[in-house]
């Protein structure tokens, strides 16, 4: 598998790259604390999986008014981007628990979404962490459709409006993830990045397969079966759920990396970057909001991006303490530290900078 090297530019950034590490471990050792999420993440995986599961319970059993459904599937849109944020994102990093079974368990909640975690280790842990914001390997700023993500790629003027109807859009995330999958797992075997995961292509395939048609039929058939409602308010519940995690998802996973002031690079043709990686992470990412509020322990402390990119086998419960040693230690040798004020002005930020990638 081709990889991109990362070179510091400078013996700064070496320093700072080691000494950011150095003080790191010793606020774990001088509090005598674990880098695992512990019992805090545990209550909230059980929270989580509660609010996305008990609700088709309810409605499977109980006889109720439409509005109430619907109500109930809103509640399962937000507790499928919780635990897809909050739980399986920290288990498939393996820093949900120290015992590697339970990170396997959480990390295989994906399963509940009609999805396979290997896709997503390779698409989230092996190429967006590795290579944040490089065209071409972060799927993350690919061309989605009529979403231009990134300055390195190709310009079309169905492109122009992208700010206006952009996050509309958002709400499709996890129906085109669930369709893509297929797709990319021949890419990422083409790749050779099954053999990181020790996963061979023809297992994999048929996992998926199987994942895709128990949900479909827990999802779309049973309720057909074990309900009075139609096949079509069976398919508008689906959609409501689905449209309603994605606007979650979608809408926080791009205020992290596609908002102003960050940085494209794209590697020479020695397949090289000029930047120490941890540097690269700080250039290429934004905190925003950075304060321990009910939504950050909502979408698992996502709004601590940096924190997050620079330890990502850290437990996000960890990374409100955390950012105050990063900012401060970058302040000292010179590097950046991008943070936006508020969950709005990363919002703002975000459109805007559609607007400008919408330019000619």
């Amino acid at each position: 598998m081709q990889t991109i090297k990362f070179k510091a530019k400078d013996t700064v950034q070496k320093e700072f790259a080691k000494e950011l590490s150095k003080r790191v471990r010793k606020y774990f050792k001088e509090h005598k604390i674990s880098t695992y999420g512990g019992s805090t993440i545990l209550i909230k995986a059980i929270v989580m999986l509660a609010l996305y599961l008990a609700p088709i319970v309810v409605i499977f059993t109980v006889s109720m008014p439409a509005w109430s459904v619907i109500l109930l599937l809103v509640l399962m849109g937000i507790g499928k981007a919780g635990v897809g944020m909050g739980v399986m994102h920290d288990a498939a990093h393996g820093s949900f628990s120290k015992h590697e079974w339970l990170n396997n368990l959480m990390a295989n909640s994906m399963m509940l979404f009609g999805s396979n975690v290997l896709n997503w280790k390779i698409q989230h842990n092996l190429l967006h962490h590795t290579y944040p914001n490089v065209y071409e390997w972060d799927s993350d700023v690919d061309t989605k459709g009529l979403i231009r993500l990134s300055k390195n790629s190709d310009y079309k003027k169905k492109f122009r409006y992208q700010h206006v109807f952009g996050p509309f859009l958002y709400s499709f995330m996890t129906l085109s993830r669930f369709s893509l999958e297929f797709k990319w797992l021949k890419a990422y075997n083409k790749l050779g990045a099954l053999k990181v995961y020790n996963a061979k292509y023809s297992s994999a395939l048929w996992k998926l397969i199987l994942i895709k048609v128990v949900y479909l039929f827990v999802m779309l058939v049973l309720p057909v079966l074990l309900t009075d409602f139609t096949w079509w308010q069976v398919l508008i519940g689906f959609m409501i759920i689905n449209v309603v995690s994605s606007i979650i998802m979608g809408t926080v996973f791009q205020m992290a990396h596609v908002v102003e002031d960050m940085n494209e690079p794209m590697p020479d043709e020695n397949f090289e970057i000029n930047d120490d990686f941890y540097v690269h992470q700080l250039k290429t990412t934004s905190d925003f909001g950075i304060k321990k509020t009910f939504l950050s322990a909502y979408i698992g402390g996502l709004d601590f991006q940096v924190e997050h990119h620079l330890f990502p086998h850290i437990s996000h419960i960890h990374y409100p303490k955390l950012s105050h040693i990063v900012q401060e230690t970058a302040k000292e040798y010179g590097q950046p530290y991008h943070s936006q004020k508020s969950f709005y002005a990363a919002f703002k930020s975000h459109i805007r900078t559609l607007k400008r990638l919408g330019q000619d």
